[in-house]
């Protein structure tokens, strides 16, 4: 149950994160981040392991984004 709750907060935090690659819209990356690393720690209590690091792939990318842009564009 852990790790369908972990995968749907990682594809929420993903769909969200969608807009935020438009130039000027990376600021949003600041509130989705903390929202996939949420889903990585429920993730971590799941028997498996794929939900958690499809969460930590999402917030790398987010990271990557707001590393790119400086961490406001």
């Amino acid at each position: 149950m852990a790790s369908l709750v972990s995968a749907l907060i990682g594809v929420l935090a993903l769909l969200l994160m969608i807009p935020a690659l438009v130039p000027l819209l990376g600021w949003a990356n600041w509130l989705f981040v903390p929202l996939a690393l949420v889903g990585a720690g429920i993730g971590s209590f799941a028997h498996s392991t794929s939900a958690r690091n499809f969460c930590l792939g999402v917030a790398a990318f987010g990271m990557l984004r707001l590393w790119i842009g400086g961490g406001l564009l």
